[in-house]
């Protein structure tokens, strides 16, 4: 399934399921994010991932790790703009741990939330209830997104903070948010409908 929408400024992008061939996209894409923005996804200072990291980003399964990744569909070498995962935790079947990234020059853009909407609509699908999401305190746009979705939080261990989701949830609010074309896009070609005028918020 490829999933083709926008970003809130028109910028056209696909969505589709990661692949083993995408390796190399995944470590461009990670050699492109900032410092500050690897440090604040991998709570490292590493320059590129090791390979091993690599294999295991690049190889979900469709069942116990989820993978989308974004690219930029109006330009001939498609670059990747961001990825998105859910990894099944072995203790707690309906759980996921969360976490998505976005190349820098793509921040503020609003593709961390038509990335994380996929991901929710995927995981569903495949009998997951919430996710967990492990943020660094000072990663304010990344708990800004955790919160819009209902977040809560969790406790405070080694300076990160631990949060979960509730996957229902958060993909009613996101449904809600009928204003944002790359949002209702999604939705559609997932095959799930929004919420219509005459629904209920309570």
């Amino acid at each position: 399934m490829t999933i083709h929408t926008q970003l809130n400024d028109g910028t056209p992008v696909c969505i589709r399921r990661v692949n083993r061939a995408d390796e190399a996209r995944l470590r461009e894409g990670i050699a492109r994010l900032s410092p500050q923005s690897r440090y604040l996804r991998f709570f490292s200072g590493m320059r590129e991932a090791p390979p091993q990291v690599l294999r295991a980003l690049s190889s979900p399964d469709g069942h116990n790790h989820l993978a989308w990744g974004a690219l930029r569909s109006d330009l001939p070498e498609t670059p990747a703009l961001g990825v998105v995962h859910a990894f099944r935790d072995k203790d707690d079947i309906e759980a996921a741990e969360f976490s998505v990234a976005v190349v820098d020059d793509y921040h503020g853009r609003g593709l961390a939330r038509l990335l994380t909407a996929v991901l929710l609509l995927d995981c569903a699908r495949e009998g997951y209830e919430h996710f967990t999401v492990h943020v660094l305190p000072e990663n304010r746009p990344a708990l800004a997104l955790a919160r819009s979705l209902g977040a809560k939080s969790m406790g405070y261990e080694g300076g990160v903070t631990e949060m979960a989701i509730d996957i229902e949830d958060a993909l009613a609010s996101l449904r809600a948010e009928l204003d944002v074309p790359g949002l209702a896009a999604v939705f559609e070609q997932f095959g799930d409908e929004p919420l219509g005028d005459g629904a209920s918020g309570g």
